[in-house]
């Protein structure tokens, strides 16, 4: 049983360090599917990074990102590499913070609340396998705290999930 709660008088940190070790117990079972893996490690990182709209995957598919595990509103089902914050955060290999994104040139709007955005790329051995997209109705959301955790969360994500099987 998961109890939100837990994290009521903690810090953002103190949060975001928990969030790291529950998600490695939550996802390292060799026997749960792969997208199983994503799935509650797209609930976990939602639950416990407040404040965001919107929260998922996006996985490389022939050459696109395709619209992996997410909790939100519906989405655009496919990026290209290059487009907007998703594509550009992909084909740098680097993640991408955006306090605003109406001023972001190629902004992908798929929930027209949003205002800012994090995308982390998914990457091992310099291969992308896709992103983490966080978007926030607040502007300014996304510190550099958040991408600091969401960055060791994605390699925790690399370490447990094959995402050939995805």
């Amino acid at each position: 049983m998961f109890d939100i709660h837990i994290f009521d008088n903690m810090t953002l940190e103190e949060k975001l360090k928990n969030m790291i070790i529950m998600l490695e117990g939550l996802i390292q079972d060799n026997n749960e599917s792969d997208l199983s893996k994503l799935c509650n490690a797209c609930a976990l990182i939602n639950a416990i990074v407040s404040r965001n709209n919107w929260c998922g995957f996006y996985l490389l598919k022939n050459d696109k990102l395709t619209l992996g595990p997410f909790q939100g509103m519906p989405a655009c089902t496919e990026i290209k590499i290059g487009s907007g914050v998703c594509g550009k955060a992909a084909f740098k290999k680097e993640t991408i913070i955006v306090e605003d994104v109406h001023k972001f040139e190629g902004h992908i709007a798929c929930d027209a609340k949003s205002n800012s955005e994090i995308v982390i790329p998914i990457v091992k051995n310099d291969k992308l396998y896709g992103v983490l997209d966080l978007d926030s109705e607040e502007f300014g959301r996304f510190t550099q705290i958040e991408k600091l955790y969401l960055e060791k969360t994605v390699e925790i994500i690399i370490k447990y999930v094959n995402f050939n099987n995805v």
